[in-house]
């Protein structure tokens, strides 16, 4: 007999993904998953695939999935959604919840609108790291596919390299992106984002994801492109990132050098699908 699965389809600022509450809806091997349900012709479509379960440290776990079947640590606009859905779920009642991730422990405090239900979120996304170690080759530029523009690396979990640009209108996003990702200089892959300073607390930005390819938003994404911004004397701790699927809000807390981010999550539908 064929297994049903019950998902929802989620996105945040335009990122979207397969949302499953596993309690309910085992799913042995999410990573095959993840790979054909992402499709857009023959599956449901989506940048990956997060599983919702429980956690003995935390109040859920979340398992993220890109669309390539690959494992990333953490996803900001997923975890907004991962918010929302065990809210509007009825799975808590709590409007600060705490989710377990591999790259931590995440706190979430929701907003709900007129109806009661939750229409953005803002979550605590830790400390950034510029030690990019384990993440670029060093001294490799002499083995590099392509030449690398200056940029500057940022860890939030999952890495990124932040490019500024006078006009990102003129960036082949779909080919610079993957053609720095795999030009040797970074081993495991990282996100590569292109932005440009538009005023003074504002920055277009685009993002290559890894594993993932063109997303429409990337939340660790935009904290990594304020981080950028604000150590390159762009911005100041504050800052809007404006990505083609919508606008986060980005806050470089002085007290604790935490990063809250806030932005919209919401349903776009429900179904089944065989697994």
């Amino acid at each position: 007999m064929t297994k049903v699965i019950r998902f929802t389809k989620m996105h945040g600022a335009g990122n979207d993904y397969i949302y499953v509450y596993s309690p309910d809806n085992p799913i042995a091997n999410p990573d095959k998953a993840a790979l054909k349900w992402s499709k857009p012709h023959t599956g449901i479509g989506s940048d990956g695939l997060i599983i919702i379960g429980r956690s003995d440290k935390a109040d859920f776990s979340m398992r993220m999935f890109n669309n390539d079947g690959s494992e990333g640590k953490m996803c900001g606009n997923g975890i907004r959604c991962v918010g929302k859905y065990v809210y509007d779920h009825s799975l808590t009642n709590k409007k600060t919840v705490t989710v377990e991730t591999l790259a931590g422990i995440k706190t979430i405090v929701l907003h709900t609108d007129e109806t009661g239900m939750v229409d953005s979120a803002t979550v605590d996304m830790g400390e950034p790291s510029t030690d990019a170690g384990k993440w670029m080759v060093s001294g490799g530029e002499g083995q590099m596919s392509v030449k690398v523009p200056q940029g500057t690396f940022v860890d939030m979990g999952s890495p990124h390299y932040v490019i500024f640009t006078e006009d990102i209108n003129t960036v082949k996003l779909e080919e610079d992106g993957p053609a720095i990702e795999r030009s040797g200089l970074f081993p495991d892959g990282c996100n590569i984002e292109f932005a440009q300073v538009t005023d003074d607390s504002t920055i277009r930005a685009r993002v290559w994801e890894r594993g993932s390819g063109i997303t429409l938003a990337c939340g660790t994404g935009a904290c990594a492109v304020a981080v950028a911004a604000r150590l390159t004397g762009r911005t100041d701790r504050q800052s809007t990132i404006v990505m083609d699927g919508g606008r986060l809000h980005i806050d470089w807390r002085k007290d604790d050098n935490h990063i809250y981010m806030t932005g919209p999550a919401a349903t776009v539908f429900e179904g089944e699908i065989n697994l």
